[in-house]
């Protein structure tokens, strides 16, 4: 079975200042793994466990922060077998339908037997890519995987909580799933895993390589800010009685509207 374990490598929070203006400055910002891909990445080791024999290609999509070796070490450390990256300027800051379009035809052109992706990313947390990538591909898809039940080489049988109950979904080959941050706690690289990793395969790839049609401007991003701060007002209101509480409630109401 081909794996495809989609990532996307976001700012470090820690490292993020706000500007005067409200503007969000990562310039100084490292990258790293978004942690609910890290997720997908776990699912897909545990997927090839099952199987006893599969092959793990770890698929991103972005800018120049994907040119960085610390972070295609720390990728591949986790489990998979090779790298493939789609590179390009375009996808500095994309939004959804723009990296679902590229995850789409990259997997096209590599080929795949199941698609895992997290189920959003800790920048935008849009939940659409692996919607949108399964669309375009046109196979089976399904968001809010919780737990991997089995596998076999022509079908997944998967496990999802909805509010009410509980479903359990076989799912026929080739499709795309996108797992929950519940179904599985990442393991920490070995130093034998992350020593390894240096060894193993990485394709860099460009638009023009994955042969990806063009991408229609359904949206753009006009500005990325932090909410406006307020001042805190420090209202302490003593005692427990009705008029006490009667006085708590309208400073909510005021507050709220």
């Amino acid at each position: 079975m081909n794996i495809i374990a989609c990532y996307k490598l976001v700012p470090e929070d820690q490292d993020i200042t706000v500007n005067a203006d409200g503007s969000l400055d990562t310039a100084r910002a490292e990258f790293k793994i978004n942690t609910f891909d890290l997720n997908a990445i776990e699912a897909a080791v545990d997927i090839k466990a099952m199987l006893g024999e599969a092959t793990i290609t770890a698929l991103s999509v972005g800018g120049k922060a994907l040119e960085a070796v610390k972070a295609r070490k720390d990728v591949l450390s986790r489990g998979p077998d090779a790298l493939a990256l789609v590179v390009d300027e375009q996808f500095e800051h994309a939004l959804p339908h723009q990296t679902a379009r590229a995850v789409a035809a990259a997997a096209q052109k590599t080929g795949f037997d199941l698609i895992i992706c997290g189920d959003g990313s800790g920048d935008l947390y849009a939940q659409q890519v692996g919607l949108l990538a399964g669309e375009l591909l046109n196979v089976a898809t399904i968001n809010g995987v919780s737990k991997i039940l089995a596998a076999t080489a022509t079908s997944i049988t998967v496990e999802r909580a909805l509010d009410e109950e509980v479903e359990v979904l076989e799912i026929t080959l080739p499709a795309v799933i996108a797992v929950s941050a519940d179904i599985n706690n990442p393991k920490i690289p070995s130093m034998k895993a992350i020593l390894g990793a240096a060894k193993k395969p990485v394709t860099a790839m460009t638009v023009a390589d994955i042969d990806m049609a063009p991408i229609p401007a359904l949206a753009e991003i006009v500005a990325i800010n932090a909410p406006k701060q307020k001042q805190r007002q420090q209202v302490v209101i003593e005692g427990d009685d009705d008029e006490q509480i009667a006085a708590f409630v309208a400073h909510l109401r005021n507050a709220i509207n």
